[in-house]
């Protein structure tokens, strides 16, 4: 099976939502997460996994967010929030330059509060990286040194070679979206090439990215086929092998889950 590491469940109406995890089955989507990007969004997510027994959850600030007045949560009340059986990580958090929806210095804030939370519960910590690499790097390391390891994944990643390669060094995981399958994707593709096999997911990120063939459709969780298919060629192996060890590498990092 295939498991969408990242998706938005909460962004479809409560009609539709029903349909669209039917898709996901019928297409070999074993299993999705649906993220957190607001504390009071949080029960909307908890209530999508109970919803539906393959789906799972997590609870977060996204940067984007972070500015917000009541945006942001102490490390105590995210570790607080992750407490449901049914929550296995932490986020989205992390840093985002493009847009800079937030001022910089609650984003790196925020960034740091959710890793922190991330090494209390044991969950991992789901990082948004957009035009911020060497900021990202330097809370990351920075963070470990000062308190310890913790686990996390870059999703939906289209940022450089050097980013995907220390998170690597570090222990990270690197997941790859749709955005893998488009035609002026070949750095990320180069990217998803080298990675060690152990270290690698697929998400969707829906409803956005939808993948070629479909650009231009609304993404949703089943579409991660058409991504684990441009993976595993351009790493020249089988979809069975991409769909077998993306698999793996989910239930090591999210263990709550395994």
């Amino acid at each position: 099976m295939l498991i969408d590491s990242h998706c938005h469940l909460d962004y479809f109406s409560e009609e539709e939502v029903g349909e669209i995890v039917a898709r996901a089955r019928e297409a070999g989507v074993g299993r999705m997460v649906t993220i957190g990007t607001r504390v009071h969004q949080a029960a909307a997510v908890k209530a999508l996994t109970e919803r539906f027994d393959d789906v799972w959850g997590t609870v977060g600030v996204h940067p984007h967010n972070a500015g917000e007045e009541d945006g942001m949560p102490t490390v105590e009340a995210l570790v607080a929030l992750a407490d449901h059986p049914r929550i296995i990580g932490i986020g989205e958090a992390g840093l985002d330059y493009f847009y800079d929806k937030a001022p910089r210095e609650a984003q790196q804030e925020g960034f740091r509060r959710h890793i922190r939370a991330a090494r209390l519960t044991g969950l991992p910590l789901c990082i948004h990286a957009r035009q911020a690499d060497a900021d990202v790097i330097g809370i990351l390391r920075e963070e470990r040194e000062q308190g310890g390891p913790y686990d996390f994944l870059l999703h939906c990643f289209s940022s450089g070679a050097d980013l995907a390669r220390q998170a690597v060094a570090m222990g990270g995981y690197v997941s790859f979206s749709g955005i893998l399958t488009f035609p002026k994707s070949p750095e990320i593709r180069a990217i998803a090439a080298e990675l060690p096999a152990d270290r690698i997911l697929v998400e969707t990120d829906s409803p956005y990215l939808a993948p070629v063939p479909l650009r231009g459709k609304r993404c949703e969780p089943g579409y991660v086929v058409h991504t684990a298919k441009v993976l595993a060629e351009t790493r020249g192996i089988g979809q069975a092998e991409v769909e077998a060890l993306t698999t793996e590498n989910f239930h090591r990092l999210f263990r709550k889950a395994a």
